[in-house]
Formats: C-alpha cells, structure tokens, sequence
C-alpha cells in the first residue's frame, strides 16, 4: 500500500492511527478498547524515486485485507460460483431423468408399487457409504488437490449411467439392468455431492462465511424447478431415452466446468511441498477415522444428528403406493405430477429465502419443531385427496394435486436446512468432507429404512395395484409417527449460538495437545503432517 505524504497532510489519519488528542475525547469504554488492543507496527520504506513517497510493510497488508472484505470481494467467488452453483442445480435437475426413469418402471415394465419403492430405496444404497467418500476427500489428494477432482470422478460416472439408458436400447428393458444403472449413477451422485458439501464448509470456513448451505439448497431448487417443469411436458412429447441423453449433457457440460477449476484459484490451501513424511494408505485412512469420531463425540453434533434420524425413521413412507394411486386411479396427467413438483420447489426456494433472511434469529428448537407439526399436517393432505374430500369443497383432483401433492417433500427437505447449517459450522479444520459426508449418509440411510418400513405397512395393510382401501389407514399411521419427535425435542439445541460456544470449548480441550492429520497424495504414498498449536505452546 503506497500513500503519498506532504506537508499539510495529517500523518495519523494517513497511518490509521487514532491520535492522542482525539482519544482522550472519546468515552472511557472507547478509551479502554483502543488502548489495550494490539499495536500495528508500520515500517517505513522511502521510495526509491520519489522520497515524498513512503512504502508500508508487510504488516500494513491487514488494512488491505479489510477494505478487500468490505468491499466484498472474495478470493475465487467467481469460479465457486461457477462450479458449485452448477453442480447443486445439476442436483436439483436430477428430478428431470427420474421423473422419467419412474414412468417408465411403472408402464413400460409395469412394476408393482412396492416393488418400485423397493427399487428406488435400494438404488440409493451407494449414498450410505458417503463417509467413506468424505474421509477419503479428506485424506487423500490427486494432482495436489483434494475436492473438485472427486467432483469429476463422480460426473463421469453419472455420464456413463444416464448415458447407457440413453444410448443402449437394451439397458432399459430389464430390471436388473436398471437397477445397475441407477446404484452407478447414484454412486458417481453420492460421490460428486460428498466433494461438493466440503468444499462449501471449507469455503466458508476459510472466508468466515456461514450459512453458505442455504444458498447451495437455493441452486438446487432451482434446478428441481426447471427439472420438474420441462419433466412432466417432455413425457408427453418425447420418449423417457430422450430425457436421459439431455440430461446426459447437462452432466458433461458440469464435468467441463469442473475441468477448468482449480482449488487454487477458490484460495484453498495446496498440498504442501515440505514437511513430508512416508506413512501408509492405511494409517491415513485411521488417523482421519479418528477425527470424525472425535468431531461425532462433541455434544453438540450427536443430539441433533439423533434426533433429525429418528425423526425420519419413525415414519414409514407411502410415496411409492401414493404415486401409483395417482397415476393409475386418479389418471393424473404427468405435468399434473411434474407441475405440483414445480410448486413444491417454488415453495421450496421461498422458505430457504426466507430462512437465510429472516428465519436464522429464530430459536433452532423452536423452529424445527414447528416444522415438524407443519409436515406432520402436510401428510394429512394425502388423506384428503385419497377420500375425495376436496371435489366436496369444489377443488378438482388435478387443481388439488397441482397444489398439495408435493408440499409435504418440500418441507421434509427444508427441515433438513437448519441442520446442513449446524453442522457444516461445526466441522473442525480438515474434517469438513467426513463430518459432512455422515450426515449426508445418516440421512440417507434413515430415509432408506423410512422406504422399507413404508413397505413393509403397505404389505401388512393389504395396499396393491388394485386395491387401495387401506391407503387412508397406512396414510393416519403416518400421520401419528410425523408427531412423535415433538417429545424429545430436548435433544435440539436451543439457539445456534449455544452450538458455537460449545464448539469453542470443545476446540479448546482438543487444542490442548498436537494431532497429527495424515494426508496421502495419490501416485507417491507420502503424506504431510500438520500440527496444531497447544495452548502449552502459546
């Protein structure tokens, strides 16, 4: 930083330096707060052409670095929004080809509905190894970097998925098949999101930015609005095949952005040249297990993460038996089914707008319960369509659908939000991708037992393709179990500041002595060591 001094220049305002004169004006408390904080040391340097001029040091660079972030300027904000805004509404858009994949088990191979929820739940069973993924972001590099080329990784195999069903006549015409497709499409999926999720949280991290997690589920629905908008008209116009090779470049154009990316230009710390020290793939892997299970163990990560899995256990899901209702009883059209997917991510987009703004000063206890009592009345909705209550109140089932029909997956989703936010501010510094990539997977997988549960009710209620008396009864059940996490809603933590005075204290113990953070770099099994500063050192 250059300033030019003359004779009639004040040298304390020039200097950022509050001049006595003026601080014995201030009040006391003022006084106090300038007199004890940290002196800034300025060196001077005469230019060497012009002595009027004098060069500040380097310690001076900390001005600069306050005016860069009053001014908003972020170091790599273009291409992470480039790279990240893209791939979560990439994420969002993966409605458009399962909205067609689901069509087509139904009609084209005439899958019973319990048979098509069981598809859909095993076909995310490669998202619940999720922590594997992340502790392997964490711990091992490829070409100096640890984040964006598992986004590729994960792109490509989605390309190779959709692109099959797309390309070969023959992938789509057995189940088996299909089913091979989807557990690799939704690997490369889990995969590309797990590398997403924790380059967000070390992003925000680095650049002291929270609640980045509303802006990402922003992009994503988005995305799911367009997705479900064309979805339900491209059904009507062209064959499911067509819908998957779209969204095949769609992915392609994705794996092109993460190509030109680097983390250095996002202003992500590089895998170090020095300080390596040999170590084995296994050690690695151990040592970073040991910090996820140390990040779990901090109070204020394992209560909530208890209580938003129990809340999604405890209800079995219908969605596969209410989708057959809809399609095969009511005869709704397919942009019925994506339009009413379009309104609940509008919805979507409204709340996550909403929260960002207004909604995080609200208690975390006290808003995620009444978000519970808003999806437990959401369910109901189903029920009122099921007894045909709304043609008594005038409303059409196609006018109803349009409106109700995805509210209740719209809040379920949002529900999840206050919770991306809490954790993804409590993840301690090399730990981002595992913390993250466990809930990613808990989640996951408590949705998986939801689905197997909700089949498991449809089979004991006698729920087929051609008797759906006792759809009204499965959805009540629902209705009840929605409820019951309103009684340990103790396990919340109150406010969102409670989490960060409890995560500074749990840093504090864990500051106490040094851990050493294995990091593999792939083609040489070396890894570098950080080590953490003990209070016993400072």
């Amino acid at each position: 930083m250059i300033c030019q001094l003359g004779s009639c220049e004040n040298p304390w305002r020039i200097m950022n330096i509050t001049p006595p004169q003026i601080l014995m004006k201030r009040p006391t408390s003022l006084k106090k707060s300038l007199l004890y904080s940290k002196p800034v040391h300025c060196y001077h340097h005469h230019h060497p052409q012009n002595p009027k001029i004098t060069t500040f040091s380097s310690s001076t660079k900390f001005f600069h670095r306050r005016n860069e972030q009053r001014s908003g300027a972020l170091v790599g904000g273009p291409e992470m929004l480039d790279l990240c805004g893209l791939g979560y509404w990439v994420q969002g858009f993966r409605c458009f080809p399962w909205l067609a994949l689901n069509f087509h088990l139904t009609h084209n191979l005439n899958l019973h509905p319990s048979t098509l929820q069981l598809v859909q739940n095993s076909g995310n069973l490669p998202m619940v190894a999720k922590p594997l993924y992340g502790i392997l972001s964490d711990a091992f590099y490829i070409n100096g970097a640890r984040r964006i080329p598992y986004i590729s990784i994960g792109v490509v195999l989605q390309i190779l998925s959709w692109g099959s069903l797309a390309l070969i006549p023959v992938a789509g015409q057995s189940l088996l098949t299909v089913m091979t497709v989807v557990l690799l499409s939704n690997f490369g999926a889990s995969i590309t999101e797990v590398a997403k999720d924790a380059l967000v949280a070390e992003y925000g991290q680095k650049h002291n930015l929270n609640g980045l997690q509303s802006y990402a589920l922003m992009a994503s629905a988005a995305g799911g609005i367009l997705g479900n908008l064309l979805g339900g008209y491209f059904l009507m116009k062209v064959p499911p095949r067509s819908m998957f090779l779209l969204f095949t470049v769609l992915l392609s154009i994705q794996f092109g952005f993460s190509l030109r990316t680097s983390e250095e230009s996002l202003g992500l710390g590089k895998l170090p040249d020095t300080k390596l020290v040999e170590k084995s793939i296994l050690d690695s892997i151990r040592t970073q297990f040991s910090e996820l299970r140390i990040a779990i163990s901090n109070e204020s990560v394992y209560r909530p993460l208890v209580w938003i899995i129990a809340s999604i256990v405890s209800v079995p899901s219908l969605s596969g038996s209410i989708f057959c209702y809809q399609t095969q009883c009511l005869n709704l059209d397919p942009s019925i089914i994506g339009l009413s997917r379009v309104v609940g991510q509008l919805l979507l987009l409204s709340m996550t707008v909403l929260y960002n703004r207004y909604w995080r000063e609200i208690p975390m206890r006290n808003l995620v319960s009444a978000v519970q009592i808003l999806y437990a009345g959401s369910v109901l909705l189903d029920l009122i369509l099921m007894k045909q209550i709304n043609l008594n109140m005038g409303i059409p089932n196609d006018i109803f659908a349009l409106i109700f029909s995805g509210l209740t997956e719209t809040i379920a989703q949002f529900k999840l939000l206050p919770f991306l936010v809490l954790f993804a501010s409590s993840c301690p510094p090399g730990c981002e991708g595992s913390l993250t990539s466990f809930l990613a997977s808990a989640l996951c997988l408590s949705s998986i037992i939801s689905g197997c549960l909700g089949i498991g009710l449809a089979l004991m209620l006698g729920i087929t393709s051609s008797d759906y008396s006792r759809l009204p009864l499965g959805i009540s059940v629902q209705f009840i179990a929605a409820m019951a996490p309103l009684l340990w809603t103790h396990y919340l933590p109150i406010s969102q500041g409670s989490v960060e005075k409890e995560k500074k204290k749990g840093m504090s113990k864990r500051t106490r002595r040094i851990r050493r953070i294995g990091r593999v770099v792939l083609g040489s099994i070396y890894v570098y060591r950080r080590g953490r500063e003990s209070e016993m050192q400072s």
